[in-house]
């Protein structure tokens, strides 16, 4: 066996791990992101008083429902929640 060989067969063995890496990695994400979609439309059936106790409005829920599916729209909800949080708080300093 050629060094050249050897080169390519090792090129070979050390890649398959990773490709069965990213497709598995890829099959959990597009699970999470249908399981998470399956919590965020439940949300959907809360009234408006349960969501104003969690930090959202319906109006929260139509933007976030906007994502590619890909993507997670609880990640949304939770950035939208925590910029309000943090408005609500420098309001709070200044009048304070």
């Amino acid at each position: 066996m050629t060094t050249f060989d050897f080169a390519t067969e090792t090129s070979r063995v050390t890649s398959r791990p990773a490709v069965v890496t990213r497709v598995a990695n890829t099959i959990s994400n597009v699970y999470r992101a249908w399981k998470n979609r399956r919590a965020f439309y439940r949300l959907g059936e809360m009234s408006d008083a349960e969501l104003a106790d969690i930090g959202l409005t319906r109006a929260d829920l139509h933007v976030a429902i906007d994502v590619p599916f890909g993507r997670d729209p609880t990640a949304m909800l939770r950035e939208i929640a925590s910029d309000r949080i943090e408005t609500i708080e420098d309001f709070a300093r200044e009048v304070a």
